[in-house]
């Protein structure tokens, strides 16, 4: 389970399921602006975004870490797998703007780093706010939100940079510090399931409600100013591995999924864990299951911020 901090979970880890979109033009940050769920009008060199790219029904395409890496040039991290589908519907709607929409992948390292000897290595270049981001040379870090008691980075490179110099972390240590974070990261498996309040995105930073129009924005704001929102998104240990986009059900109501798993990692001798969307009114519910109504049992941890639509 999760009582304690295992060492594998500080150092550096390479995030090869991520890749990068560079915005590049005069017009960047304002054709971002209107296209994402952030404000990137408002962005400086000392901040980083999280932000959604919703379908014009408010359902999440992908998510992002952005964040500036020249006055007219921002980068965007995201999900490898919804990378080339989010690039090509982007540039659709580039139209007449100055700006120009790349695949970066191939040109970044990316790293996670996590735990006190990151903060150390990093010195002054470290962050000491999520969203927020610094220089160190050719490379950009951004703060993350902490998560099992661990600060944590994204940290961009050009790929002939040496990697940093700190103890190798393994990718499923990483993505179960992302899932306890309780951060979603949309990935092919649960494009356009999502409005960005069913998996919390606007708890963790990811919208700003006054900013301009953007894809889906009516959707979203509805959910929010109305009432009409049903869902949330909670983590949970389970007794078998999850996949993203896997259904969940609800002993009492088995006829039909009361969620879907939105992240999930595995960490050998700590178990399973997922952050999970769910009915609101599954959380009064005696138990649930993975995958079918007679699946592994899930059961509920804690997210390290308050969910404010919590019926449980």
């Amino acid at each position: 389970m999760t009582d304690a901090i295992p060492p594998s979970l500080e150092g550096a880890a390479r995030l090869t399921h991520l890749g990068a979109i560079r915005a590049h033009g005069a017009d960047a940050a304002s054709f971002l602006h209107s296209q994402l769920t952030a404000d990137f009008i408002q962005l400086d060199a000392a901040q980083a975004r999280l932000a959604g790219y919703c379908s014009a029904k408010g359902r999440l395409l992908a998510s992002f870490i952005a964040w500036k890496a020249q006055a007219d040039e921002l980068l965007l991290a995201c999900s490898a797998d919804v990378l080339p589908a989010t690039l090509k519907r982007l540039s659709m709607f580039v139209l007449r703007s100055k700006c120009k929409l790349s695949d970066a992948s191939g040109e970044l390292a990316l790293y996670g780093l996590a735990g006190d000897a990151a903060t150390r290595w990093l010195g002054g270049a470290a962050p000491s706010q999520p969203w927020q981001q610094r220089s160190s040379g050719p490379a950009h870090v951004v703060r993350l939100p902490d998560a099992q008691g661990l600060a944590r980075y994204l940290w961009a490179a050009p790929l002939d940079e040496p990697a940093p110099a700190l103890p190798s972390l393994s990718l499923a240590s990483w993505l179960w510090l992302d899932v306890h974070s309780g951060v979603p990261l949309i990935v092919g498996a649960t494009a356009e399931q999502f409005v960005p309040q069913m998996v919390n995105l606007e708890l963790v930073g990811g919208v700003n409600f006054q900013k301009g129009c953007y894809p889906g924005q009516e959707v979203v704001a509805r959910s929010q100013y109305r009432g009409t929102l049903k869902r949330r998104s909670f983590l949970f240990d389970s007794d078998a591995p999850a996949q993203p986009g896997q259904e969940v059900f609800a002993s009492d109501d088995p006829a039909q999924p009361a969620g879907m798993v939105v992240n999930a990692a595995s960490l050998v001798g700590h178990g399973h864990a997922a952050l999970v969307e769910l009915k609101l009114a599954a959380l009064d519910g005696p138990t649930l299951h993975l995958g079918a109504p007679d699946g592994p049992r899930l059961q509920r941890g804690t997210l390290p911020y308050a969910v404010p639509a919590d019926a449980g």
